[in-house]
């Protein structure tokens, strides 16, 4: 049974947006007394996650687990599409980044100036990332949401790159290392681009329908099933865990379309225990058609 889980996202994209925003104000007003280049850098970064919130609205507002007309399949692959869009993000996030850091070794910029007070707003600042981090992967664990994974691992990244801001503005300000502001900058752009690179891993076989089940532990589910002959032709693609399709050819023990449909409605409660939700589609077979071809 599908569960619509679409309240649960766009509560959790509503909190950590007005979050997201007041970390990002922070920033700015840090950046600006300090003319840090890797807090402006950081506050560059804290606006992708507003706009990936924003973007994660949208995306759940489309992404209604049940089928229609127009979509026979649901309409879940707009979540990955926002997901997608947040590794966009984060990836022009770090090209940002390295940009600015390059301009200020080639140009030089102000020196520094940093105080304790401005260090304990960076701590806040910090202290609101790990919450927000770890409130939408819990989330988005719980429900089973693609967008709020990604966007976790987005808050994560930041989670590291204020660190290491932290980290260079104490060695500034207590050691007078100027230099800290911009090589820190280019271990920041590197954390961003994993993230991204791991949102884009993560739902790109979603999208092209990669298959998300060994053909090998369908049809060992299949033939436990009383009745059963022989399956092949498996095919199986979307999420284990948020929807699931499954495809298959199969030869029953039966002489009438009765006792047929009722060992395949036990193949599909048996496939639905396993890997639910999952919607199964079984082509029935003559016995001459059996085969040994698990797969295409």
């Amino acid at each position: 049974m599908l569960v619509d889980h679409r309240s649960t996202v766009r509560r959790v994209l509503i909190i950590t947006l007005v979050l997201n925003l007041a970390v990002m104000a922070i920033k700015i007003g840090v950046g600006i007394l300090t003319g840090s280049l890797s807090i402006i850098a950081d506050a560059l970064h804290s606006l992708t996650d507003s706009a990936n919130n924003v973007l994660g609205l949208f995306a759940n507002q489309w992404s209604s687990p049940e089928p229609d007309r127009e979509h026979p399949y649901g309409h879940q692959k707009f979540e990955a599409i926002g997901a997608l869009g947040i590794a966009a993000f984060l990836g022009i996030a770090c090209f940002e980044i390295l940009q600015s850091a390059i301009e200020r070794i080639l140009h030089g910029g102000k020196t520094l100036q940093i105080s304790s007070q401005e260090l304990w707003l960076l701590l806040l600042v910090l202290g609101i990332n790990i919450f927000v981090a770890f409130y939408e992967r819990r989330e988005g664990q719980r429900v089973k949401s693609a967008l709020l994974i990604a966007d976790a691992y987005h808050t994560m990244s930041d989670i590291w790159v204020t660190i290491s801001v932290l980290a260079g503005l104490i060695g500034i300000w207590v050691l007078g290392w100027q230099w800290l502001d911009i090589a820190l900058a280019f271990p920041v752009a590197i954390l961003v681009f994993w993230s991204g690179w791991t949102v884009l891993r993560e739902n790109l076989p979603w999208l092209v329908d990669s298959s998300v089940i060994a053909p090998e532990a369908i049809s060992e589910i299949t033939r436990s099933v009383p009745g059963v002959l022989n399956v092949h032709d498996i095919a199986s693609r979307g999420l284990v865990g948020r929807q699931c399709f499954i495809e298959m050819h199969l030869v029953v023990n039966a002489d009438d379309v009765e006792t047929a449909h009722s060992i395949t409605e036990a193949v599909e409660a048996a496939l639905e225990k396993q890997f639910p939700p999952v919607r199964v589609m079984i082509h029935l077979e003559p016995p001459r058609y059996s085969s040994d071809n698990l797969s295409y």
